[in-house]
This record gives structure tokens, sequence and C-alpha cells, in this order.
């Protein structure tokens, strides 16, 4: 069975839940709080539980929160690719959930930060595997063109699947100009679609992005409680999304790109890959905490209940 390859960064959250972030020099107490293995991991994690093997080929630190992130990796069935510790600790994010169910950052980079050719050459990637790229990981310089000349060194049996996050605005920078003719599939919501290719609305965002992009990439940009759009050779269509009261947003767009890969290597079609994100995007809301993927038979249960 293919494999997910990981190539992003787990960190440490600090997850904080307040009624409303406080001003500047202000306070505010939090209902919740406790450290939880995110960033990178959210992805993985949706996609072993719904039943795509993968491996983190990250590093991760020596220290509390190296340990924190390798145990769990370890509890989800995640496999370690990089075997040994870096010398500095993995990194840290606060995230602050309000009550609107937002959440805003602030992240610390760590050992997750550096990675060699050798290190992402320590797993092979085999014919008909995902390789995930995170666009964080561009923005690294012990990370990025070493990043970027393994992924283009790779076959073309292996399918790139790139999520720019909410840190790389445009195409313009060298590493993305490099990396775009070599990207299968992009996954993102609205906001960074738009804020990438400077669209206003949705249609304008796939558009502009198909010609940015390689004529038979696949494209799934999620438009929140709404669903998401699904584009590939000039055909696009929107799936619906599943009504939820959401508590806490952080993770859910991890999950869905987790479980959108996993449905694809699994064989299904692009359509029915995105409503199975959709549900375990609408699941993940309903919970707290930022790695909150369901498992596949929740999602096989929420479509059939809707």
């Amino acid at each position: 069975m293919p494999k997910m390859l990981h190539t992003g960064q787990v960190i440490i959250d600090l997850v904080m839940a307040v009624e409303k972030l406080p001003q500047v020099g202000g306070d505010v107490l939090a209902q919740s709080a406790g450290f939880e293995a995110g960033g990178g991991f959210n992805v993985m994690a949706a996609a072993v539980r719904n039943g795509l093997p993968v491996v983190y080929l990250g590093r991760h630190g020596t220290g509390r929160f190296g340990d924190l992130a390798r145990d769990a990796m370890n509890a989800e069935g995640i496999h370690i690719g990089i075997s040994a510790p870096a010398q500095r600790d993995t990194g840290l994010c606060v995230a602050l959930t309000d009550a609107s169910a937002e959440r805003s950052f602030i992240s610390y980079i760590g050992a997750e930060g550096e990675v060699t050719e050798a290190d992402l050459n320590s797993v092979a990637a085999e014919a008909g595997d995902y390789v995930y790229l995170s666009g964080y990981s561009l923005l690294h310089e012990g990370k990025a063109q070493a990043l970027l000349d393994w992924t283009l060194a790779l076959p073309a049996s292996i399918s790139v699947v790139f999520d720019p996050g909410p840190l790389v605005e445009s195409p313009d920078s060298p590493l993305m100009q490099a990396l775009l003719p070599r990207i299968d599939v992009w996954t993102s919501n609205s906001l960074e679609a738009r804020r990438f290719t400077g669209a206003e609305e949705i249609s304008v965002a796939l558009d502009r992005l198909a010609e940015f992009l390689p004529s038979e990439v696949l494209m799934v940009v999620r438009d929140g409680p709404q669903g998401c759009w699904v584009q590939q050779a000039g055909e696009r269509r929107h799936v619906a999304g599943f009504a939820v009261n959401a508590v806490d947003s952080n993770g859910a767009g991890d999950a869905h790109a987790g479980v959108f890969v996993a449905g694809l290597a699994q064989g299904l079609s692009a359509f029915d890959a995105a409503r199975r994100a959709n549900a375990a995007a609408a699941l993940a809301v309903t919970r707290w905490g930022p790695a909150t993927a369901p498992q596949s038979a929740e999602v096989d249960a929420l479509i059939s209940a809707g």
C-alpha cells in the first residue's frame, strides 16, 4: 500500500482556550490549557487514523518537547524516519482559541527547522507514495534548499502534495518558482489560495492557480463550513460540507488534508476523497485541541447520517 512521507514540522502546541484575546499589554484568564503535539502531527494523525501509513521525515529534538513529539507519534503508529534526535529541542507554538472558535498562533521553531538531503533519503520513497510538503518548510533556512533539491529529484511516480499554509503569500520566490512545476496535489483553505494568487474570490483563485501549476494538478480549496472546491484539468466541482456546532477550528484544515490524501491513496475519486475530508473536518471542529481528526469509522458514520 502507498504511504505518506511527511516532510513538515512536528512541534508542541501549548493550547489555551480563552473568551477573547487580550489587548496589547492586557491579560485574560484561560478556561483550559495543555501541551499537545501539533503542526505536521495533525495531518499525519488524520491520515493514519484513516488507513494510510505515514512516515515523519522531519527532525525532532533533544529535550522535553522532543520527548512529547516522539511519544505522540509513537502512540499514533507514525514511523519516525530520522532516528537520531537533533541537539536542540523541538519547537513550541502557543495556540489560542477564542469563543468564536477561531485560533491565533505564536510559534518558535526548534530542531524541526533543519534537515539535510541525507536525512530525507533515510527512508525510500516508492512508486505510488505521497510526499507531503508544508509551506512552512520553505521559510526555514536550515531546511528549504535541501528539501527542494530532494523533492525535485523524486521520480514522477511519487505524488507531491503541497500545503502552502498561511505564510507563503505568493508564487514569486525562487523556491516557489522551482517547486510549482513538481506539485501534483494542492491543498489549502480559501484565504491561503486567495492570498497566494491575489484574488478576492475562490473561483478567481482557482483560475489563477491553474495558470501557475501543471495542467493535470489536483486542487482542493477548503471553504469552511461550506465544504471545499475540487478542480482538475479544467473541471471544477463544489463538495458540500456538514452542519455541526463548532467549538475549536484548530487542526480542522489538517484533518481535511490528511483524510483527503488517505482517500486518494486508497483509490477514491477526488470527489469521494473530498467528501470524506469534509466529514473529518466537520467532526474535528466539534472537539477541543489540535489533533482532533476522527477515525475512519466515525467519518463513515457521519457520511451515512448525512
